[in-house]
């Protein structure tokens, strides 16, 4: 495999895009070659402040003058202070700090069969739902609901049960029937899956049966986290409260950080031994993430993300009124998606080269992720430029 003149000794693990990026600015990108992008995906739900923001690049270089990474052997009293402020915005009791979504994941499934263990289960069970995606590596590679995902990867691990998401019946179904469940993992709303947002009452739905069988309600809020939705966190739309909370993704935004909260009994179940990270939650991650919450409680931004996801919403529903190509337009907050009829395999690459980033999942939804401090001017440029290619 060559890239140009030079072989290229990179893994063979993504299908890239031939375009590469120098720098950016707030909703934008600019390439080697100085072409401008708006950016609707925003490293995929990461850069939600936008690109160099200047006080959390300030942060981090502050930070990585002084001191970067002395592991969790010892005190990092600026994680605890991040702990603090994450439970006090999400209602939660502690946390535990990692570098990504799939290792916030990998740490709540093991705090649900740990919880089972405890309870003298042999083969504890945990219910993940049709279209989810929580990760890559094995154990959130089984817990994610695709097949095209698990293809080569076989044997998957045991201990999950899989439903339909959206779907309180097959859930009350499987409390009948499996002993051996402690808990349920799934996305207040289906990301990877093509942004599907569920019934209002689904989640209270789910906090009620697993209040009923004492099974942890554990929520993956990777890409609906860190104020995307229009609140800090997607079930906070809801009156509910996990048990299990993750987050990663624009928690950093762009600094590789994830975190696993707990609260009740699942916040009392590890112990020194049961779990670890050699980087986790380290000082420069930290400090970013100290930022990004600054910013998003100062900056009042999920109010600002709420009002530019309706507006985007409503924009598209005037700009492809008369496309009947187009089955239904999403969106809940920042979480935004145009779902056509049809696939549309060449779409990423029209909209690059019409100067926009953004993604297509499943085949033939358009799935966008901008930023959440974007302007009104740049929401209706990705209107624009997205209705523009749809309708052509």
């Amino acid at each position: 495999m060559r890239t140009g003149d030079h072989m290229n000794h990179l893994m063979n693990t993504y299908a890239r895009m031939p375009v590469d990026f120098v720098s950016g600015k707030g909703a934008y990108l600019e390439d080697s070659e100085g072409n401008t992008y708006l950016d609707g995906l925003t490293g995929i739900a990461v850069c939600g402040l936008g690109h160099a923001h200047p006080e959390i690049a300030t942060a981090i270089a502050k930070q990585a003058a002084t001191l970067v990474h002395t592991s969790n052997l010892y005190q990092i009293p600026l994680q605890t202070r991040l702990a603090d402020r994450l439970c006090s915005i999400s209602g939660m009791d502690n946390a535990f700090f990692c570098n990504s979504g799939a290792e916030a994941n990998e740490a709540a499934i093991k705090l649900a069969r740990l919880k089972g263990n405890n309870q003298g289960l042999k083969t504890p069970r945990i219910i993940v739902v049709e279209g989810s995606f929580h990760g890559r590596t094995m154990a959130t590679l089984t817990a994610t609901g695709s097949r095209k995902a698990h293809a080569g990867f076989e044997p998957l691990l045991s201990g999950f049960v899989r439903a339909p998401f959206n779907d309180i019946l097959a859930i009350e179904k499987i409390a009948e029937n499996d002993p051996n469940v402690v808990g349920i993992l799934v996305e207040p709303i289906l990301g990877e899956g093509g942004i599907y947002i569920p019934d209002p009452d689904y989640l209270s739905g789910l906090r009620r049966i697993c209040d009923d069988h004492n099974w942890l309600l554990m929520l993956d809020e990777v890409q609906s986290g860190n104020a995307r939705t229009g609140k800090y966190f997607a079930f906070q739309h809801s009156e509910i409260l996990p048990d299990v909370l993750t987050t990663a993704k624009g928690l950093g935004n762009g600094m590789p950080i994830g975190a696993c909260l707990a609260s009740g009994e699942a916040a009392t179940l590890f112990a020194p031994g049961n779990h670890g990270s050699t980087f986790g939650g380290n000082l420069l991650a930290c400090a970013a993430a100290h930022a990004v919450l600054d910013i998003i409680q100062r900056d009042e931004v999920e109010a600002c993300a709420e009002a530019l996801g309706e507006r985007i919403v409503q924009g598209f529903k005037s700009a492809l009124a008369g496309n009947n190509q187009v089955k239904e337009i999403r969106g809940k907050g920042l979480m935004l998606a145009v779902e056509m009829h049809h696939d549309i395999p060449d779409f990423t690459t029209q909209a690059l080269q019409a100067g926009l980033l953004i993604n297509v999942t499943q085949g033939n939804i358009v799935r966008m992720l901008p930023p959440l401090t974007m302007t009104e001017d740049e929401a209706d440029e990705l209107v624009e430029k997205v209705s523009g290619l749809l309708n052509a």
